[in-house]
């Protein structure tokens, strides 16, 4: 079992690393932090890093470049699980160079061809997850499919989605909103161009835009807004930024409807999240959106960058709010049978067993 809240965890008894150190908060990092106390239930694992929230186990380097030729009280070595090629390169130099005793995991979200560099690193590792089928594929080694899960204690229903809504004391009585870092990837000039469509036949709904705008897109954002202002609808589409991982949740129970535009996704969490959290989702086919959602039941699937289809999906939702409360509530019952967090951290948990157990035999 892990350390008590707040402290640093003896490194003698920390079994798994789980690292994040990439500087951004990312879907990644995300990941990572909602998957690390769900793992700690039945093993000792710790982060080490950046956007680690109070109340987690870490580790420093100082630990590891100290106390890390010693091997876990109750393993024969220790697991790194990387997500990133920054995570996978110190795992190698720890094992290979250093020789201190790691197995290194790697999981895989990337639908698209590795680089070299990539493979070569993917190459040097003890085990291999992938988030999809079609993550999977890319792979050149044998890996094992473990689909992401959502958190339902943080993504859940409002109680009242009415009263939720009013309180942000945005106009109208609905939500409709696009979540994640704006860039032409997410399509967030989609999602826009969707809203001038059907903004001014549906006064009461609000388009919500919420995520980070790095400095080589804010070109790219600044032509979304002009776009809205030239549409006289400023007032009516929001773009609320980045804001604290720990308020997101509620902006997904506080919307109506959930649209994921994606031109490209890795995995895409954001769907999983609105459904979890009783929300009907419009999405593309990116990523593993159609694994996600179950089309015409918890939300509607369109094709990548088919602007008429998706404001026509959207339409069909915003003129039949009872539609999507109904999608909505089939989402949540979806996402809790079958992509529980709970469930995606006892499999990885699983391939972590596996390594012991050879470790042992060997």
């Amino acid at each position: 079992m892990s350390a008590a809240p707040n402290s640093r965890p003896d490194f003698r008894s920390v079994e798994v690393v789980a690292p994040n150190l990439n500087r951004r908060y990312s879907g990644v990092t995300a990941t990572v932090m909602a998957l690390l106390p769900e793992q700690a239930k039945t093993l000792n694992i710790a982060s080490l890093g950046h956007h680690i929230p109070d109340g987690l186990p870490r580790v420093s380097w100082f630990d590891i470049l100290t106390k890390g030729w010693r091997h876990p009280k109750r393993k024969p070595f220790r697991i790194w699980h990387a997500r990133r090629n920054i995570e996978m390169l110190p795992g190698i130099f720890l094992r290979d160079v250093l020789r201190q005793p790691w197995k290194l995991v790697f999981t895989s979200a990337a639908q698209r061809d590795h680089s070299a560099y990539t493979k070569f690193l993917i190459s040097r590792m003890d085990a291999v997850i992938a988030t999809s089928p079609q993550a999977q594929s890319y792979l050149e080694v044998s890996s094992t499919v473990i689909m992401h899960g959502v958190d339902l204690t943080r993504f859940r229903p409002s109680d009242d989605r009415h009263a939720a809504w009013n309180r942000t004391a945005l106009p109208g009585r609905y939500g409709v909103g696009a979540f994640g870092r704006i860039r032409h990837q997410k399509g967030t000039d989609l999602f826009a161009e969707a809203m001038i469509r059907l903004l001014p036949n549906y006064p009461d709904f609000t388009a919500v835009v919420i995520g980070l705008t790095t400095p080589d897109n804010q070109s790219f954002v600044d032509a979304i807004k002009a776009r809205i202002a030239a549409a006289d609808l400023s007032g009516r589409f929001v773009f609320l930024g980045e804001l604290p991982s720990e308020e997101v949740p509620g902006w997904f129970a506080r919307l109506l409807i959930h649209v994921a535009p994606q031109r490209w996704e890795g995995f895409g969490l954001t769907p999983l999240e609105s459904q979890a959290a009783g929300t009907a989702v419009v999405a593309t086919r990116a990523g593993v959106f159609e694994t996600l959602i179950e089309d015409g039941r918890t939300g509607l699937i369109v094709d990548i960058e088919d602007l008429d289809a998706l404001t026509g999906a959207l339409e069909r939702l915003m003129a039949d709010p009872a539609l999507a409360e109904a999608m909505g509530r089939s989402g949540r019952e979806r996402a809790s049978t079958r992509f529980s967090i709970s469930g995606e951290a006892a499999a990885i948990n699983d391939v972590y067993d596996i390594q012991w157990t050879i470790g042992r035999a060997g």
